[in-house]
Formats: C-alpha cells, structure tokens, sequence
C-alpha cells in the first residue's frame, strides 16, 4: 500500500468517526436524555444505577400527564438531575392521609406502589403552571414534598423516561 493511499485511508475512518460522535451528541443533545438512577427513591419502577432513555421532545406537543415519569431538573438545584413521577397536574389539591394520596379529595389509584405512604402531608394546592412529583418508594423518596420549591415547572422537565436500557431493557411505565 502505498503512503497515499494509506494517508487516504486514515483520512476517511478519521473522517467517519467525527461524524459518528458529531450524530451521537446531536442526538443526546436534542432528542433523548441518558440518565443514571443514583437512589432508590423510585423502587420497585427504577432500581438505583439502572440507565434510563427519555425522549426529549415528549412535552414539545403533548402535555405531561399524571403517571408520567419524568426526567427533570431538580428545582433546588438545577445542576442535578431528578427523575420522579408526577402526582399532582397544574390547579389540583394534594393531599397526603391514612396512606393515601388524594387529588380534590379522591384516593388516586397507583398500582406502581409497593409499601404505603407514611406520614401526612398537605394539602397542597398546586400552581396553575406547577406539577407535583413523587417517588414510587414514598418512604425514601426527597420529592416536592421536601423540597424548598415545591413544585416542578415545564423548563425545568428534561424527557419523558421511556424505558430502562442496564442492566436489562424494560419498558417504562
């Protein structure tokens, strides 16, 4: 081979290369978010150190619905990153007793849970552009119910999490 041809040749895998990290980071940056579990605030859901895959432009047309987990930035400190499910949607009352989460005075129904929810918090009454989000592990959740900013708002909303990629593929929801 001659030094052309070889020169040629580092050239276009130098070449591929570039534009294969150029692809990945436009990705990351503009249509998924990659996020590590660092506690076990979302168990059974989400265990501690899964990787999870959210999509960036779930928000962009559609609005967040109740159920939704979400990847966010954390009100408190917007360096760190949070993933949380939201409870309460813009206008509601929250409340939590005997266990239970009450939305405008109705038991809300999360078959996600494991444990019941200890402790009496609220009532909440959630801003007309506020979401509240709580942990599925309520027990060991630092959720809008300990936050100083109680609620999350839209900017702070990173992704929608769609499904966990380590240490196995699981679906989200």
């Amino acid at each position: 081979m001659s030094t052309s041809n070889l020169f040629k040749e580092i050239f276009e895998w130098i070449a591929v290369i570039l534009i294969a990290v150029a692809v990945s980071f436009l990705i990351n940056r503009f249509l998924i978010v990659n996020a590590t579990v660092p506690t076990s605030s979302m168990e059974t859901t989400i265990m501690a150190s899964d990787r999870i895959i959210g999509n960036r432009l779930a928000y962009l047309r559609n609005e967040p619905e109740r159920g939704d987990i979400i990847i966010f930035k954390y009100p408190d400190n917007e360096n760190i990153l949070y993933i949380k499910r939201l409870i309460g949607l813009p206008g509601e009352e929250l409340q939590v007793s005997h266990g239970q989460v009450f939305i405008n005075g109705e038991p809300l129904d999360e078959p996600y849970l494991n444990v019941e929810t200890q402790g009496e918090f609220g009532p909440y009454q959630i801003p007309e552009d506020g979401y509240f989000m709580m942990g599925d592990n309520r027990n060991d959740s630092a959720d809008s119910r300990y936050w100083n900013n109680t609620y999350l708002y839209r900017d702070g909303m990173i992704g929608k999490a769609m499904f966990r990629y380590w240490p196995s593929v699981k679906k989200l929801e």
